[in-house]
């Protein structure tokens, strides 16, 4: 099958082996989350990593303690480049980075696939950023994982729920791709990031928009998933472009969330 190729090293990351761990061990060495059990998901934000890297990471090092238990991990991450309805999956048996390749858990895919609301979309993959930035974070910390690869377009909250629900129960870790409110003045940007928090962690599905969360609909679906699993929403970080890159006049805002 074929291997899905690296499309934002370079830009969104950095484009070398050498420069990409020295990066991803930095966020890292200075993460401090940590959690009394092991997150069933999380949600991280996938903006360029010298935006969101420092969030990421926090949401990521609360899998450090159970690195060798967790070997399958499915990626819902938005469309940003192709307008499409439901959820796509892909043909491609591999997603390479400068770190290496990560193979694709086939069988799980085509079985996902029978999902309503799912289909075969490889244009939806091409160039999309969202899922790619998360893997760096998943190979420097996990000694070996399978991925299950999910875009998600306009779809049905009852579909992604149920996609969602199928992955959990078959014990994958799910990770939820998104950022948070976008363009905004920082003050703007922190206000809408925090009534969204609180919605997040009270597990209010519906009442996150597009205009939230780039993710909007994945989150949803997970938050529907949670709710009927019982899992509590911690929220790990909030911050935004402003704080990180130090431009606040325009920012984009991420957090980073973990369901336990």
């Amino acid at each position: 099958m074929d291997i899905r190729a690296p499309v934002v090293a370079g830009m969104f990351y950095p484009g070398t082996e050498r420069e990409l761990r020295h990066a991803v061990d930095g966020y890292m060495a200075e993460a401090t989350s940590a959690l009394e059990r092991r997150p069933q998901a999380l949600i991280v934000p996938h903006a360029g990593y010298q935006y969101s890297g420092p969030v990421a990471a926090n949401a990521y090092a609360t899998l450090l303690p159970w690195v060798n238990q967790i070997t399958r991990v499915a990626v819902l991450a938005p469309s940003h480049r192709v307008p499409f309805r439901g959820m796509a999956i892909n043909s491609a048996g591999g997603f390479r980075t400068p770190l290496g390749t990560v193979k694709v858990e086939r069988d799980t895919v085509d079985a996902v696939e029978k999902l309503p609301g799912v289909s075969t979309l490889d244009a939806a993959f091409a160039q999309e950023h969202a899922m790619e930035v998360q893997l760096p974070f998943l190979q420097s910390i996990l000694p070996d994982f399978t991925l299950v690869p999910l875009i998600v377009g306009d779809a049905d909250n009852k579909d992604v729920t149920r996609v969602i629900e199928y992955l959990a129960d078959d014990g994958l870790l799910i990770v939820v791709s998104s950022d948070l409110s976008h363009y905004h003045d920082y003050l703007t940007c922190r206000l809408r990031d925090r009534d969204t928090t609180v919605e997040i962690e009270r597990l209010h599905a519906d009442a996150i928009g597009p205009y939230d969360a780039c993710g909007a609909y994945p989150i949803r679906g997970l938050l529907t998933v949670a709710a009927k699993h019982g899992w509590r929403a911690k929220t790990l970080d909030l911050r935004n472009s402003g704080d990180t890159s130090g431009n606040k006049s325009q920012v984009v805002g991420y957090g980073a969330y973990a369901f336990i």
